[in-house]
């Protein structure tokens, strides 16, 4: 494709590169230059793509897309515009012939419950036949191929690539999980979503946002439209204070959920417990029963949020009912280890206040003696929920077993001062080990006949990021092992996948 092709849609361009080029891909990370490459030089949070723009030269690119005004000694190979992320993207969607406009995307942000809503919709569409494709924190699934996730929601080229491969495959749906960062950052600049989900809006990435009203403008943008018009569905939990103020947005179609008298979607009766969720629920469709094998009242709310979704897109009852059933765990996700113990052991990503404060909630509902928590806070991140997750996990647990995270380049002993603080406020015993193994290793070894051990904050993450480097670390992998070095060896329920690559949370 010609160089003036690729760039046709980006406004605003200056040039100074020659339009009759020939582009053969496009990138933003120099790693992946070749030969003809369109290089977009990026400044992020923690490089600048315009350090690189030497070697990207070097490698052979044909031109430097950049917010900048060229350096004279490559004024000749440059092309300046006003957005590079708006740019990248259209860039993007002109190179792989507009692939998102084949599919009906359905975007989900909020703080907590991305994850389940996205894995429980893709069973949803899948049982309405339309081989949909899946973006989230846990992995990519594109056809038959799944790929460890990299963030959340990825760039807009990657999103492109991705697209274009769901469309070759024939899907003809795409469920994304969408991060605040990306919509802060314009990674799905001129995405047009058929439906956008809001599942809430609790305590996280302040250090990000900085405050709550900048966290909830850019969960916001998902349903105004960056770039394109405002999804035709918007599906919102009215319990959550902010999803009331989203019912102020335009929208062609709008669906309300919750425990709420006045959501649509709302439970009529339930039941809960270690063998899933039985439910009957009210809808626009009338009355719905289903059942799951997911567990607790944070999941009910996550189908709540699919069922609403699917009602909006026209699916019948008797498929999102048989979309739902089909989806029996999530990785990560009140991840039960089962190696013939007497007591319950779970792994779950829980890492903000809410979160562990309905993980917490949940496991107490379903043992019958003590409560043992184990859990840290990641470094580089928001510092002000530590407390409060130290004060959650003291309320609501019998003993709290204090660890590492993903202690990235802070002091592991600061990041648990941070938390002990809220401990403190409990009075509730607790014990401090920085080492995450051993602090699972204690926790399984003091648990008892119907206790419950949950292990939290990292969930599916094969890894641990410290200081210096980045190791194997499973949480499930480790449980399981010292459940068997303490002499448990009945049958293991563990369905994970191998180490990959790093999740950054967003």
């Amino acid at each position: 494709m010609k160089l003036g092709e690729v760039v046709a849609r980006v406004p605003g361009v200056s040039w100074g590169a020659d339009a009759n080029a020939e582009v053969t891909s496009l990138a933003y990370d120099s790693r992946r230059m070749e030969r003809g490459s369109l290089f977009f030089a990026i400044q992020g949070e923690k490089a600048d793509g315009h350090d690189y723009i030497p070697l990207a030269l070097e490698r052979g690119a044909i031109a430097v897309v950049s917010e900048r005004k060229p350096p004279p000694e490559v004024a000749g190979h440059w092309i300046q515009v006003p957005h590079i992320r708006r740019a990248l993207a259209e860039a993007a969607r002109a190179f792989y012939h507009q692939p998102d406009a084949s599919l009906l995307l359905i975007g989900i942000t909020g703080t907590n419950g991305k994850t389940t809503t996205a894995f429980l919709l893709e069973r949803i569409l899948g049982a309405a036949g339309l081989s949909p494709g899946l973006l989230g924190t846990i992995e990519y699934r594109i056809g038959t191929r799944r790929i460890h996730a990299v963030n959340t929601t990825p760039e807009s080229l990657d999103l492109m690539r991705y697209f274009a491969e769901l469309v070759e495959a024939g899907g003809r749906a795409g469920v994304m999980e969408v991060s605040s960062h990306a919509l802060a950052q314009e990674r799905v600049w001129g995405l047009h979503f058929g439906a956008a989900v809001f599942t809430n809006l609790t305590r996280d990435h302040l250090d990000y946002h900085k405050d709550f009203e900048s966290y909830f403008a850019a969960k916001r943008r998902l349903f105004e439209g960056l770039g394109s018009p405002p999804p035709e569905l918007a599906v919102i939990n009215v319990d959550d204070e902010w999803g009331q103020r989203l019912l102020a947005l335009p929208a062609s179609q709008r669906l309300t959920y919750g425990a709420s008298a006045g959501a649509q979607v709302r439970v009529k009766d339930s039941k809960t417990d270690l063998a899933g969720i039985r439910a009957r629920l009210e809808t626009p469709l009338g009355e719905i029963e289903m059942a799951s094998s997911l567990v607790g009242r944070p999941n009910l709310m996550n189908i709540l949020a699919a069922t609403a979704t699917a009602i909006g897109l026209g699916i019948p009852k008797e498929t999102i009912v048989g979309g739902i059933q089909a989806l029996t765990a999530v990785p990560g996700r009140f991840e039960r280890i089962d190696a013939g113990q007497p007591f319950l052991v779970v792994v779950d990503y829980a890492h903000t206040d809410d979160a562990l404060r309905n993980l917490l909630t949940v496991a107490r509902e379903l043992v019958k003696n003590r409560l043992l928590v184990v859990f840290g806070c990641g470094g580089e991140r928001d510092r002000t929920k530590r407390p409060l997750m130290g004060e959650v996990a003291g309320s609501l647990a019998d003993i709290a077993y204090l660890t590492s995270d993903n202690p990235r380049g802070e002091d592991p002993l600061a990041i648990l001062n941070d938390v002990m603080v809220g401990l403190q406020r409990t009075g509730k015993p607790y014990q401090v080990d920085p080492d995450r193994e051993a602090a699972i290793r204690k926790a399984l070894g003091d648990a008892r006949e119907g206790d419950g051990v949950v292990i939290a904050g990292k969930g599916h993450e094969t890894y641990q990021i410290l200081k210096d480097r980045t190791i194997p670390f499973d949480d499930r992998e480790v449980a399981q092992r010292v459940l068997h070095e303490l002499g448990y060896d009945g049958p293991v329920a563990l369905r994970h996948a191998k180490p990959g690559q790093v999740n950054s949370r967003r």
